[in-house]
């Protein structure tokens, strides 16, 4: 199997990955998984699809993550090892696109407007 390649997007965060045959590692930004996303929450988020086909230790991950907090990048992660998994078999498609996990979550953090001191809070109003 050659190397795959995918792209997982989460607010600011952008994971790139390159999926290849292996004993099931996964490396984060040259770490290993449990050191960069040192919550069992993270972990399990971003081990979520691997887990949903049962093929977590079959594939070796490498992911190369940018911007974002520690929490949109797992769920970056997420979304690139699904798609990964997709591209390696597209059987794999209904399964994961039933959990969610192929799903792009397009909410990302609202602009602040002039003349208000965040996106929705306004200055108190003065009436004279």
């Amino acid at each position: 199997m050659e190397v795959i390649n995918a792209i997982g997007r989460r607010k600011e965060a952008i994971a790139r990955i390159y999926v290849s045959e292996g004993k099931g590692q996964i490396t984060v930004n040259k770490r290993e998984l449990a050191t960069y996303f040192p919550t069992p929450t993270l972990q399990y988020i971003v081990k979520q699809p691997l887990n949903t086909l049962s093929v977590a230790g079959e594939y070796d991950i490498k992911v190369t993550l940018t911007g974002g907090g520690i929490k949109g990048q797992a769920e970056a992660t997420r979304l690139a090892i699904a798609r990964a998994l997709v591209k390696i078999n597209e059987e794999n498609k209904p399964a994961l696109r039933a959990e969610g996990f192929l799903t792009r979550d397009s909410r990302v953090v609202e602009r602040k407007k002039p003349g208000q001191p965040k996106a929705r809070k306004q200055f108190q109003f003065s009436k004279r």
